[in-house]
């Protein structure tokens, strides 16, 4: 890696990935059933997603986006959406079947990427930007302590994830079929 590589926005992003086994811990304090300690891993859950946000924002004022940049922030979304998933998975609050479109989608996509990065990064599309989106907070909707009635409003943020999960990992590909 180049030193011009470590700037502000790619600084933010190794802040990401090093952030979540904290966000785990908060998660799985007093086996994932203290309330307090789930809305302490929401907040820290989204802490970090703001912190991509923030990224991004800097990356393009500054004009620092960077090739290394564009290939850890993908992987940054990936780790903080596996994270979750798996954690809220684990203690039965998501159902595995949604982490597990989930992250093949995800684990699919990050393989295509390295598979033609010699061509150059892909870049994050604005649909998948959305889905990351609709992903973190479908996920994070179920670790924070939610009253039963918000089951549906919930569920059905869910729904719009999942389809924007699978439509836009079938875009990714056929992108690069294209090309």
């Amino acid at each position: 890696m180049k030193v011009k590589e470590l700037n502000l926005p790619n600084t933010l992003t190794i802040f990401r990935i090093l952030a979540l086994p904290f966000c785990a811990y908060a998660l799985f304090k007093n086996g994932g059933e203290d309330d307090s300690w789930r809305i302490i891993a929401f907040i820290l859950f989204f802490i970090v997603g703001l912190s991509d946000i923030l990224d991004g924002k800097i990356a393009r004022s500054r004009n620092q986006i960077t090739e290394f940049g564009k290939l850890l922030d993908p992987i940054a979304d990936k780790a903080m959406l596996a994270t979750a998933s798996i954690s809220a998975s684990l203690l039965g609050m998501l159902s595995w079947w949604v982490t597990a479109i989930f992250l093949t989608r995800e684990i699919a996509v990050t393989i295509l990427r390295f598979a033609v990065i010699k061509k150059g990064v892909i870049p994050a599309s604005k649909g998948a930007k959305l889905k990351t989106f609709f992903q973190n907070f479908s996920v994070g909707f179920y670790i924070l302590p939610l009253p039963s009635y918000l089951n549906l409003p919930r569920d059905l943020f869910t729904a719009v994830a999942i389809y924007l999960t699978i439509t836009t990992g079938v875009d990714y590909f056929r992108k690069v079929l294209r090309k």
